[in-house]
């Protein structure tokens, strides 16, 4: 069992230097490929206006619930907790699809994600954190992906070291517009406009989890940051909101515990369920929780 402050910063680029890791080049390609997400997001946002002039059918609600739910759950159990925590262990086609299916997010691809994350965990709320909390709730929520820290100091060697998830990365952009696409072919301008609305909320329900979380909610657990356990927001990312909890244990498949008293409560944490199901399926395996002893001692002293 990892010690409690164990955070699963595997090494990024073993066959570089310390110094050719701070200074890695990107190719004129990669950095097109990387700038296109934040110009994608925009567009969905002006996309919402569209639904003002098509209104939303009950069929058009349930496709933006949909949409929302299984690519939340693919940002939370796929580029969180299984490909950058390393919290449980799948095998490689599960991590392609689910891939895939979190870069129709319009959030990126995985060797962006898994980057970011981890400098944020390495620096969290501090200069080098990408959104450092520090800088106000804005900066963290969205404002950091329109400044030069948008584009990652390194890329991490496991993900870039498979091709298949390399070009995930690079061609992020062609899930989300193929999404797009198969939701005019579904419903037309209607459902088009329901895309753009699931994308909108989506983004800011992944984004609350470094902007409210770093600044509203309780911190039950020692931590060195301004991480948070926020309920709604758990609700809203499926589990993501218990925040603090994360930050003190970072590589734990379950993020939805909380101490009352000398004993461990469990919270809802949809995507500890889902994890928990695909292991019944023998998809998954290896899931990693701290031991109560562990958590009991990481409690903060309120007294």
């Amino acid at each position: 069992m990892p010690p409690r402050n164990a955070s699963s910063l595997d090494s990024l680029s073993p066959r570089l230097s310390t110094q050719e890791q701070k200074t890695q080049q990107y190719s004129q390609w990669t950095r097109i490929a990387y700038w296109s997400g934040p110009a994608l997001i925009m567009v969905c946002h002006l996309g919402v206006v569209l639904s003002l002039f098509t209104g939303l059918s009950v069929g058009a609600w349930v496709w933006i619930v949909f949409l929302y739910w299984i690519r939340m759950l693919g940002t939370t159990a796929i580029y969180h907790r299984l490909l950058t925590h390393k919290a449980y262990s799948a095998p490689d086609w599960f991590k392609w699809l689910g891939s895939i299916v979190t870069a129709s997010c319009g959030q990126m691809g995985p060797s962006w994600w898994k980057a970011h994350h981890l400098e944020h965990h390495q620096s969290t709320d501090q200069d080098n954190d990408p959104h450092n909390s520090t800088k106000g709730f804005w900066w963290s929520h969205y404002r950091w992906l329109l400044s030069p820290s948008f584009i990652p100091s390194r890329l991490p060697a496991d993900i870039e070291q498979d091709p298949v998830m390399r070009t995930i990365d690079r061609l992020h952009f062609l899930p989300l517009i193929s999404l797009g696409g198969l939701s005019y072919w579904l419903g037309g301008l209607e459902y088009l406009a329901a895309f753009f609305v699931s994308t909108t909320l989506l983004f800011h329900g992944v984004a609350l989890v470094n902007s409210a979380c770093h600044q509203f909610g309780s911190q039950p657990f020692v931590t060195n940051d301004h991480s948070r356990n926020n309920g709604l927001v758990a609700i809203l990312t499926l589990g993501e909101g218990w925040h603090n909890f994360h930050h003190a244990f970072p590589w734990s498949a379950r993020q939805g515990i909380e101490i009352q008293g000398n004993t461990v409560k469990e919270l809802p944490d949809f995507t500890f369920w889902f994890i928990r199901s695909l292991q019944s399926l023998g998809i998954t395996s290896n899931v990693r929780i701290p031991i109560d002893e562990v958590m009991l001692a990481a409690q903060r002293d309120v007294t």
